[in-house]
């Protein structure tokens, strides 16, 4: 019997050390991988020197392009069984053509987050207004959307966003299953006294990440360097610009070092996780991995959102910058609350984040979609109502760009 087909269609080509979303695609790769599916990962984007060696997993790579109907030929040839979209940007592009080329394929989608909840609050936040869920219903939330709903199934890392989904969108709980980043609890530690300094580390392209850098420079750290003067803090992070460059001060010990030829490395060393950011959405890779690395972290509520569990934390979460900055010096200060910190850490790992509490449920999910997908479908119709205009709607539109981009003969 064949092995059953998967074909992952990535905005990028995973790149795990760069960002959580790159972390998150390479563990469902293995998930899959693990069920004995035959992967293809796709992608109109360009290659990059950091990102994964898919063919050490035995998975085939493969470029497509934008608009352009040489995708309708390779899927037709390739006939997967599934078919995931890394973002819904991605099944905007493609899952007409899925749906009119390979109907009876499962559509998957990634969110990775929800778009229209991060950049609603990053909105909020510029306006200086406060964040309301009336600041949802915007063209992007209509569009991401529209897209879980024109899928099978939707895959969310955060449990507060499939409440918001139910409960602010009306998205039926059959359409969304909540699968976290996993982590593993069973790391070796640095110990308390060989460690130093408090350390910030994300991807310089996610806005969320730059505006807590800069928050961090002109709030945070002058009050922790006043009362730790022989204290550093060391800022990491993949594709840093020149305004982020501009930021590094060595004489307040404030550290711009860019990418981190190894995360582990850089967190693992450090005493204390700083991440104050003030919006978002999903859960937050760096916060995993400072669990993941014995690192106790100080953050705000939008850092914990669908990540802390009954209140247990690996630190503290604080929202008053005052209050985050004594949180700092404490931890830093006092061992045994450190030690404290960290065995929280460990147990939020092993109660929210192993991978064990979720295959199992995730391959019953899986196995229901391929045994009852005309029944599934049929329950959301509003989704096949989407599906029906959109593949008339945006079909014309790309293949009026794809006759366009093709050159006219001379």
């Amino acid at each position: 019997m064949d092995k059953q087909k998967l074909l992952i269609i990535g905005l990028v080509f995973p790149e795990p050390n760069s960002s959580a979303a790159g972390r998150r695609m390479l563990q469902l790769i293995q998930l899959f991988k693990g069920t004995g599916y035959e992967i293809t990962f796709a992608s109109p984007a360009q290659d990059s020197e950091y990102e994964f060696d898919l063919g050490l997993l035995v998975v085939q790579k493969a470029k497509i392009s934008l608009n352009d109907e040489s995708f309708d030929i390779f899927i037709q040839g390739l006939k997967p069984d599934i078919v995931l979209f890394d973002r819904f940007v991605i099944e905007e592009q493609f899952g007409w053509r899925v749906s009119k080329y390979c109907p009876e394929a499962i559509k998957i989608l990634d969110t990775e987050d929800l778009h229209c909840l991060r950049l609603a609050r990053q909105n909020a936040f510029k306006k200086k207004k406060e964040f309301t869920t009336s600041d949802l219903f915007s063209d992007t939330a209509k569009r991401e959307i529209a897209s879980i709903l024109r899928c099978d199934m939707s895959l969310i890392v955060s449990d507060f966003e499939i409440k918001l989904l139910v409960g602010e969108f009306k998205i039926d709980s059959s359409l969304l299953f909540y699968l976290p980043i996993f982590a593993d609890s069973s790391l070796d530690f640095v110990p308390f006294e060989e460690r130093k300094d408090f350390v910030f580390i994300g991807n310089f392209l996610h806005e969320p990440n730059w505006d807590a850098v800069q928050y961090l420079k002109s709030t945070i750290w002058p009050l922790i360097y006043k009362q730790l003067p022989e204290a550093s803090v060391f800022v990491y992070g993949a594709y840093p610009s020149q305004k982020v460059l501009e930021l590094n001060h060595p004489k307040s010990n404030f550290h711009i070092m860019g990418r981190a030829d190894s995360a582990a490395e850089v967190i693992k060393k450090a005493k204390i996780m700083l991440a104050p950011l003030r919006f978002g959405a999903g859960i937050k890779g760096k916060l995993i991995e400072a669990m993941e690395y014995g690192t106790p972290s100080i953050t705000t509520s939008i850092g914990a959102e669908g990540m802390n569990l009954d209140g247990l934390w690996n630190g503290f979460i604080t929202d008053n910058p005052a209050d985050f900055v004594q949180y700092a010096i404490d931890l830093y200060k006092n061992e045994n609350l450190w030690h404290k910190a960290q065995k929280d850490g460990v147990q939020l790992l092993e109660d929210r984040f192993a991978e064990k509490l979720y295959t199992e449920s995730f391959i019953a999910m899986i196995r229901d979609l391929m045994n009852n997908l005309i029944e599934h479908r049929n329950k959301n119709f509003m989704g096949q109502i989407l599906q029906y205009h959109t593949i008339r709607s945006t079909e014309y539109m790309s293949r009026w760009i794809e006759a366009k981009n093709k050159k006219i003969p001379s």
